[in-house]
């Protein structure tokens, strides 16, 4: 055998926002962003070749999902180009079932651990890699093989999956990358228990993940996939226009000069500045009927931009309110007092006045950010004792809402009685229709990217 290197296995959380959808678009303003302790888990091992035999080859599969397996060639290019990722056909005659954040982030990972291995010819061995995926980021019904296992087979195809909106692609390629690191980079060149290999983590995550979108997004998502849940200020989108595509001349250089921080990142990433108060906690909502967020975003930054008058003082007013939700948090959380009802008060009055802001974008901008469905189920969900606030998260629109709430039994009881008839009925000018409200089985999670043990995966990899 040629190999004797360990399996890795690496998780990422999925994120929500709490407050700053459309904010975080603007570099002048901040967002605040939760991590969720629904993951997505990547496990790496070595493929096993016999003596003389030497494979270029990568095999990726998530196996809750049918038909989802993945195998690629990879070789390094000339002129400094870095490694080039082919995809591999099973057969002549069979179609290529493209993935492309799988693609583009093997691809960028690769390039980058090219760079710190043994030149000209860096040696990187054949490796099998599994996704694994909470099952709260879709809403398919899914089957446990064992009574005790951590995960669902939702027996469809990944294409016929209906997602939750909880940002599974940032956390598949963060989790992703972080293994590849971790699996081909020795402990002293990356260690995701170190800050430096964190920052080179998330500046390699938001360079893939904005090249597999096929657009610089404004990265909170990635942020919060590494570090958890932060108050997040964006990079300028300039940082990756420079850089070229895997196989350009010099791709490689300029891919490790970005990441390794040569290139100045001004993102602002700030953890401290948000806590969860003991006995308080997120809970979301699934609403079976979701929204096109980038048509969304696309039409209420075209209104901001023919009326400042109009969009810029909500800007401003909706960003003083995210600031002061996260400090009254923090404030509460360091205080330690549970019963601080005060608290509460001011965290209440705070989701009442944002919504408000929300609601007036939402009009002036002809957008449904806050749709007239979502604003009774978050009233009726907010008359509920123990439950403090919610919003339409992110961008908005019919997807699952996100409430604030005292961490008790009988509160999420109510929440549940509440919800298991929820109708809206229908008026005649929103042909929207709402389906079912179930609760999602997530909290949130401060804690970022970790390491896991690949021995938990046992049953899903080698099934």
């Amino acid at each position: 055998m040629t190999s004797s290197i360990e399996p890795e296995a690496i998780s990422a959380p999925g994120k929500v926002f709490l407050a700053g959808g459309y904010l975080v678009l603007d570099r002048k303003y901040t967002a605040l962003v939760f991590g969720l302790d629904a993951r997505i888990h990547v496990c790496i091992e070595p493929i096993q070749t016999k003596s003389g035999v030497t494979l270029h080859e990568i095999i990726v599969r998530s196996p809750q999902f049918n038909e989802a397996v993945w195998e690629y060639g990879y070789r390094l290019t000339e002129g400094n180009g870095g490694v080039s990722v082919t995809q591999l056909r099973a057969s002549h005659d069979s179609s290529l079932n493209r993935n492309p954040f799988i693609e583009t982030t093997l691809a960028y990972a690769l390039t980058y651990i090219s760079t710190h291995l043994a030149q000209p010819q860096p040696q990187i061995h054949p490796s099998s890699i599994s996704i694994l995926a909470s099952s709260s980021y879709y809403s398919n019904p899914g089957t446990a093989p064992t009574p005790t296992s951590q995960f669902l087979n939702f027996d469809v195809k990944l294409s016929e999956a209906h997602k939750t909106g909880l940002g599974s692609s940032a956390a598949l390629v963060t989790s992703f990358t972080a293994a590849l690191l971790s699996h081909y980079l020795p402990r002293d060149v990356f260690d995701i228990e170190k800050d430096a290999s964190l920052a080179v983590l998330h500046n390699l995550a938001q360079t893939a993940h904005c090249a597999a979108q096929g657009k610089v997004g404004s990265g909170f998502d990635i942020a919060s996939a590494v570090y958890g849940s932060c108050l997040y200020r964006r990079f300028s989108p300039s940082l990756l226009e420079k850089h070229g595509e895997p196989g350009s001349i010099d791709f490689s250089s300029n891919l490790r000069a970005l990441v390794d921080g040569e290139v100045q990142w001004d993102t602002e990433i700030r953890k401290a500045a948000i806590k969860m108060p003991p006995g308080l906690r997120l809970l979301m909502c699934d609403v079976d009927c979701g929204s096109e967020t980038p048509g969304m975003v696309t039409k209420v930054l075209a209104w901001r931009k023919q009326k400042p008058e109009e969009a810029d003082p909500i800007w401003d007013e909706l960003q003083a309110g995210n600031e002061e939700l996260a400090k009254e948090l923090t404030k509460l959380a360091e205080s330690g007092n549970q019963g601080a009802q005060d608290g509460h008060g001011r965290i209440r009055e705070l989701f009442v006045k944002n919504r408000k802001l929300i609601r007036q974008m939402s009009k002036a901008s002809g957008v449904p950010i806050e749709p007239r469905e979502q604003t009774l189920l978050l009233d009726a969900c907010s008359k509920v004792a123990g439950v403090i606030g919610g919003v339409v998260p992110g961008a908005g629109g019919y997807d699952a809402v996100v409430l604030l709430i005292e961490d008790k039994p009988d509160v999420i009881a109510d929440l549940k009685e509440l919800l298991k008839d929820w109708k809206v009925e229908q008026d005649s000018e929103d042909a929207v229709k709402i389906g079912n409200v179930g609760m999602l089985g997530v909290r949130e999670d401060m804690v970022g990217v970790r390491r896991e043990d690949p021995v938990k995966y046992r049953d899903w990899v080698h099934k």
